[in-house]
């Protein structure tokens, strides 16, 4: 009943603002063009063994970039990000300052984390494997994104046209430079994406 009853208020609020929903989950109805990351509900999250006791969490932020989407031709699309890499947080604020030090990201030298595309092969009718480039702490290797489309449609708020995508990857720090105290805390990163991207 108390669903209800907040749901009931929530429309006589917002009206028809919190009744709009994803027009498209069909990657083919999605419309081509040139897209920007939505930067405010972009999260980057990554996990890391803490000597095999527990998994420790951080996340990055604050993402921008294009992305070129075709539908049709999903090899034809690219996309290319840029991350602060001094957004680096976690739930505590002494190890968020040592990792922006030379012994881990050395943000003060190696500002941004990039990641371009150099192919994109679908896996199912709404997923994609994306392959590209990832510079990292200077260090630079292919990664492929696992990545699932979760719908299109105009954001009732901005009323931007919206295409929203979710993604995983597995790295490994040593290769980007970042080796301190590998194997004690782990050498396998695994790392979430969520990102909305607005048409031009």
């Amino acid at each position: 009943m108390h669903r209800l009853a907040a749901a009931c208020l929530t429309t006589v609020l917002l009206g028809p603002v919190a009744m709009a929903q994803v027009s498209t989950r069909n990657p083919a109805d999605v419309q081509p063009g040139a897209y920007t990351v939505e930067s405010a509900h972009t999260r980057i999250v990554f996990s890391v063994s803490h000597m095999g006791f527990s998994t420790w969490y951080g996340n990055l932020t604050g993402a921008t970039g294009s992305l070129i989407l075709d539908p049709r031709n999903p090899a034809a699309s690219r996309v290319d990000i840029s991350i602060p890499a001094d957004s680096i947080t976690t739930t505590n604020a002494v190890l968020d300052g040592k990792l922006n030090d030379s012994a881990w990201f050395d943000t003060g030298r190696y500002k941004v984390i990039t990641f371009k595309s150099t192919a994109i092969k679908p896996t199912g009718p709404d997923a994609a494997d994306i392959t590209g480039d990832l510079t990292l702490r200077g260090f630079t290797h292919p990664v492929t994104l696992h990545t699932h489309f979760n719908g299109a449609g105009t954001n009732p708020l901005d009323r931007a046209y919206t295409v929203g995508f979710d993604a995983t990857l597995q790295l490994k720090r040593s290769q980007f430079g970042i080796n301190t105290y590998v194997p004690l805390i782990g050498d396998d990163v695994a790392v979430a994406i969520s990102a909305p991207f607005e048409k031009k």
